[in-house]
């Protein structure tokens, strides 16, 4: 009885901070200031300036076509249905293109922490026709020099709020990444290499037997995730899948 009071009373208080937050700042777009119903949402405005990846789309690698193509139930792209895939499924949110980019590089670069809650539940809204079921979530790690330089790794704050709602584990420990040099402006060639023997399994016991969720914060190359499939798959992983706020789409 003393334990069901307690838990009404924090939830009384935990609504009145709410409201009294939500009174002293009222909730506006994170991109343009204009007033919104909810924090963390974007106004209409910003929310339709965005390419978000819809139907048709690939049904593997989540690779978008062109709106008026009628693909059938089951569309995969050229990659996907020859049986190249980097991962066992992969979403994004939206296409990387001007829109998008005025938010990513912000968020990943500049502090802009508070568009993460728009980004994760894009992210969210693009798994909806996926049809996995995680038992783990884990952001693609910085390396710590990186880490420290940046201060926040902002993969790890987009699979927050993923990973609850999911209702699973965040897992900060089980991979580590060794510090590279950017890779910025370069091909895919350049950047598998970059990128290989980057990532080491620290705790095979967290990944064996395990379906992982993989979530970072754009898709360039796919290079990443093919190099973190190819070590969690060593290390005894029994699913991987991907989710990203946003892609580079290249011509196929």
């Amino acid at each position: 009885m003393v334990k069901e009071n307690v838990k009404r009373a924090k939830k009384s208080i935990s609504k009145f901070a709410r409201f009294f937050i939500e009174f002293l700042f009222p909730a506006a777009c994170p991109l343009c200031g204009e007033p919104v119903s909810m924090n963390g949402e974007l106004c209409a405005d910003c929310w339709t300036s965005f390419n978000w990846i819809g139907n048709p789309k690939c049904e593997k690698c989540g690779y978008p076509f062109p709106a008026n193509l009628d693909l059938g139930n089951h569309p995969k792209c050229p990659s996907c249905a020859s049986g190249i895939c980097v991962l066992d499924l992969i979403r994004s949110a939206c296409v990387y293109d001007e829109a998008s980019r005025t938010a990513m590089l912000p968020f990943k670069h500049s502090g802009r922490i508070k568009y993460a809650a728009f980004m994760a539940r894009a992210m969210i809204w693009a798994l909806r026709d996926a049809d996995i079921k995680p038992d783990v979530v884990i952001p693609v790690p910085l390396a710590y020099r990186r880490l420290f330089h940046r201060g926040y790794n902002q993969a790890t704050l987009l699979a927050r709020p993923i990973a609850r709602a999911f209702g699973i584990n965040l897992d900060l420990n089980s991979i580590y990444r060794k510090y590279r040099p950017d890779i910025g402006h370069k091909n895919a060639a350049q950047r598998k290499e970059n990128v290989h023997g980057v990532f080491d399994v620290l705790k095979p016991d967290k990944i064996r037997g395990r379906k992982i969720l993989l979530v970072d914060d754009v898709m360039t190359t796919g290079a990443t995730f093919a190099e973190l499939y190819r070590v969690l798959k060593k290390a005894g992983a029994a699913e991987i899948y991907g989710v990203t706020f946003c892609r580079i789409v290249r011509a196929i």
